[in-house]
């Protein structure tokens, strides 16, 4: 009997330099990524997701034309990427030091988290949120 595979969530975002977003991401998390190699960074996420970096012409050259070009979208958000941490404020602080845009500061949302947000290099929405107040 073949060994069951282990479920795991990855969410892949096209970036137009991996360098960069993974610079920039390390920074923002707090982490090193647990992959780096040409076409794909992986960073560990709360919760046992993966974040990971794929540059737009790798998705092409991966899927051709059949798939829009994400680079014809450079800057339009297309994703938030929402994450529950233990500390919002320093996440959004080092998010911002490593280059993010502030969209909203860390603050009371009416769903009962306190979330602030910022725009990454590629123009991806990122939310850094508690439930503790």
């Amino acid at each position: 009997m073949a060994a069951q595979a282990t479920a795991m969530v990855h969410f892949i975002l096209y970036v137009a330099e991996q360098a960069r977003s993974r610079a920039f991401y390390a920074a923002a998390l707090a982490r090193a990524p647990r992959l780096d190699v040409p076409g794909m960074t992986e960073f560990d996420l709360p919760g046992g997701a993966v974040l990971g970096l794929m540059p737009e012409q790798g998705i092409r050259r991966l899927l051709g034309a059949a798939l829009p070009d994400p680079a014809q979208a450079a800057g339009i958000p297309r994703c938030e990427l929402y994450l529950c941490v233990d500390d919002p404020m320093a996440a959004h602080a080092r998010a911002l030091a490593a280059g993010a845009r502030a969209l909203a500061a860390p603050a009371p949302r009416d769903w009962g988290h306190v979330a602030g947000y910022v725009l990454d290099p590629d123009g991806h929405v990122l939310a850094f949120a508690t439930d503790r107040a």
